[in-house]
């Protein structure tokens, strides 16, 4: 359940990118999503540079390395606290469907145990800063 709802009640376009980021780590980890485990998890894994081991075993041998981290930074995008902060569904399908896709660095998520800032505030102090995708990239650059 997006945060905007959970919390306040609010519905917005962008509940549905975020409940698409949850099940989309389900995919991923091959695990089933109890709360903001895989969420959490994918987030410590994504700061050490260790995405691959969020990997469902019985992908690893047909999964391109580089096409699921870029997945699981996707899925980080889609579950960012603020529906501004999200992608919209139309820039995930680009990002998915581009092999040299430019994507926002996705900020913490709060997994609840914080208290929320309200909007304004991390909307308006979100870095610029990109990440750029393409067939060289190599996990921890």
């Amino acid at each position: 359940m997006a945060p905007e709802y959970a919390l306040d009640g609010h519905f917005s376009i962008k509940s549905d990118v975020f409940n698409f980021g949850v099940v989309f780590f389900e995919i991923l980890s091959g695990k089933r999503n109890t709360g903001f485990y895989q969420s959490k998890q994918a987030w410590k894994l994504w700061t050490e540079n260790k995405l691959l081991d969020l990997m469902d075993p019985s992908l690893s041998e047909t999964c391109n390395e580089n096409q699921f981290i870029k997945c699981a930074l996707i899925g980080l995008l889609c579950i960012q606290d603020e529906p501004a902060d999200r992608p919209t569904m139309s820039n995930v399908l680009s990002m998915l469907d581009l092999e040299n896709a430019s994507m926002p660095i996705p900020t913490q998520p709060t997994f609840f145990l914080n208290k929320r800032l309200s909007s304004s505030a991390s909307s308006s102090s979100k870095s610029e800063t990109s990440l750029q995708f393409d067939s060289s990239y190599q996990e921890g650059q």
